[in-house]
């Protein structure tokens, strides 16, 4: 049986509130002990000229931080401060650096290249950085995935990303603050956000994408002792309020913990849907990725009997589902509320009952065959439901033993 869900993990919390850069993250990851010697030795494996990275002591509102710069040497010809996707993509792809740097590296860069071809209408492998193309914030973020490598970092949780007003200038011009990417970002993957009262840019695109694309919750710093903990500091050093990023190093029980997921639960109230409707569009609610739906019956105003429709689902499902929830009940509003879950590990091995193929699941020493797949070879064979499902179950017990 497997083990994974029994053991400690090495888990950081990022304190997001007051904004997010990836030199403030790489700057507060360092301050919580990654040692920049080794960040710059894994750089080194992207194999990119002309740039070095300091980290300096700061002062913020009276917090001591570091700050870290990238320093890049410009040539006469400036060609790459601008980069395509696929560029990217081939560099991290053919780079000497190890395995989590890169895949947490190419997950970052792709969650910021979708929403730059949303917001530019383009193709994904058509984006065009600039900013972020350039090598200070390759260097940013691949930096930071090394520094949670050299920490031996397994688990990232964030604090909702705080977000300002005003304007921002970019290579396209002056835009709206947040940038029209971070808001595409922030809205795609339903991220929590905290609104804080200044007129420039708090939340930049190389950081929000970094948290989008590594932590696995937004909220609450979890349940754990805190070993470490480090500020990063941002160029700005306003009067006001501690322009840092806080990092929260610890290890979570997960024996104790659980694996918590971050769900949302869409609900409707209907009184003139019939049960016929109801029933088909669980069914069709479940068949578009919906962890679980159900209906409760309820009384409304005026004593009307009616049914309370619940959709729990991953929260990148939410708006797709919601429009199933409409589209078959005519409702008027659908309510969303955002939940934690307890999930046991789980795992799933395929088995040979009569000649078909059943789905068997395990989680806390339970087996369970997967209904589907039973019901196709009992009425196949014409052996009893309940006789396939203990011969799988029976089958499987082999493998998680």
């Amino acid at each position: 049986m497997s083990t994974a869900n029994n053991t400690a993990t090495n888990t950081v919390w990022v304190n997001a509130s007051a904004g997010v850069a990836g030199d403030m993250l790489l700057g507060a990851l360092i301050d919580a002990g990654a040692d920049i010697t080794e960040v710059v030795n894994i750089l080194f494996g992207l194999g990119l000229n002309d740039w070095a990275l300091t980290a300096e002591p700061a002062m913020r509102c009276g917090i001591a931080a570091t700050h870290v710069v990238v320093v890049e040497h410009h040539h006469d010809d400036h060609h790459h401060t601008h980069r395509l996707h696929s560029d990217i993509v081939a560099l991290l792809n053919a780079a000497d650096i190890p395995a989590r740097v890169r895949e947490r590296a190419l997950a970052t860069f792709s969650v910021l290249a979708y929403s730059e071809a949303a917001v530019h209408n383009v193709p994904v492998e058509q984006v065009e950085f600039h900013e972020v193309g350039s090598i200070d914030a390759i260097i940013d973020i691949v930096g930071t995935c090394a520094a949670l490598e050299i920490l031996g970092i397994d688990r990232i949780a964030s604090s909702p990303i705080a977000t300002s007003h005003g304007s921002i200038r970019s290579a396209h011009g002056i835009l709206p603050n947040p940038g029209p990417a971070v808001a595409h970002m922030l809205a795609t993957h339903l991220v929590p956000t905290r609104g804080v009262d200044v007129d420039y840019e708090v939340s930049t695109p190389t950081g929000v994408a970094l948290l989008i694309a590594l932590a696995e919750t937004f909220g609450a710093s979890p349940a754990m002792p805190i070993a470490a903990i480090g500020h990063g500091a941002g160029t700005r050093n306003p009067s006001d309020r501690a322009n840092v990023v806080q990092v929260l190093l610890g290890v979570t029980d997960v024996a104790h913990e659980g694996d918590i997921e971050t769900l949302v639960v869409l609900d409707t109230n209907t009184d003139d849907v019939t049960p016929e409707v109801l029933a088909y569009t669980v069914a069709h609610l479940m068949e578009h990725g919906a962890n679980d739906a159900w209906v409760t019956p309820i009384v409304m105003k005026k004593n009307r009997h009616g049914h309370c429709l619940q959709v729990l689902c991953q929260p990148q499902l939410a708006g797709k589902l919601r429009s199933i929830i409409v589209q078959e009940t005519g409702s008027l509003g659908v309510r969303l509320s955002t939940v934690e879950r307890f999930a046991a590990a789980r795992e799933v091995v395929s088995v040979d009952v009569l000649g078909f193929s059943v789905d068997v699941k395990t989680s806390n020493a339970r087996l369970k065959a997967e209904f589907e797949h039973a019901a196709i070879a009992a009425k196949a064979t014409g052996v009893p439901l309940r006789e396939v499902m203990r011969l799988a179950e029976e089958a499987a017990r082999g493998y998680f033993s």
